[in-house]
């Protein structure tokens, strides 16, 4: 029997993940984490909202050291990126050291710990292009890792690896996956800034995807 752990940022491919696996492998739980992100406040509530609406146990994870450790964009005072997208420049702007390494880390220890098989993840191919840690070479490695550092040997899934981010919004829209609560922006703010780099990618799938009513939801 599958049982599985998610991790939830309240983004789009998050969600997604979440809503196309949900019942396949058994999902009970997300994790959420609060690194000091500037967008850390809504991204908690979009989160609990959605682990809400798929009746899953939600979980926040506090990493106040990553932030001091931290340089980049996401959690400093410097502007996060508008436009450029999918460049090495942008994606070292708001590079977080070992984020998604550490997030599947510590997802690991609560599988090892409550018997989980399965973790989810959104990697996906868009992001998989700059960001190496969302690639499926990836995804394999640190399930090796697993065999060793654990005695549950969950392994890690990412069932968007293959998809771009107008192949996601395709796919949340013919699931039914409540794209209304969404939270992709970089930045904080009762909606979407609509110019950073992650608001971006949404909105630019939503309009291929002629989901229009979202984004005047989200933006």
């Amino acid at each position: 029997m599958k049982k599985s752990i998610i991790l939830i940022s309240g983004g789009l491919d998050s969600l997604v993940a979440l809503g196309v696996c949900k019942d396949e492998y058994g999902i009970d739980l997300g994790l959420t984490f609060d690194y000091g992100q500037k967008s850390a406040k809504e991204e908690i509530s979009a989160s609990k909202k959605i682990c809400n609406f798929y009746k899953i146990q939600h979980q926040v994870i506090e990493l106040k050291w990553l932030k001091n450790i931290t340089k980049t964009s996401l959690v400093s005072d410097l502007s996060v990126p508008e436009e450029n997208l999918g460049t090495k420049n942008s994606a070292e702007s708001v590079w977080v050291p070992n984020r998604n390494g550490l997030f599947l880390n510590i997802a690991a220890s609560f599988a090892d710990s409550f018997g989980y098989n399965y973790i989810i993840f959104g990697a996906n191919k868009d992001e998989g292009k700059t960001f190496p840690d969302n690639t499926e070479n990836f995804r394999k490695k640190i399930t090796e890792v697993f065999k060793y550092s654990t005695l549950k040997k969950p392994q890690v899934v990412a069932p968007l690896i293959n998809y771009s981010k107008n192949d996601i919004v395709r796919v949340a829209m013919e699931k039914d996956v409540p794209l209304e609560f969404v939270r992709s922006c970089y930045n904080s703010g009762k909606k979407h800034c609509g110019k950073c780099e992650s608001c971006l990618h949404l909105k630019n799938a939503l309009i291929f995807n002629n989901g229009q009513n979202y984004i005047e939801r989200l933006f």
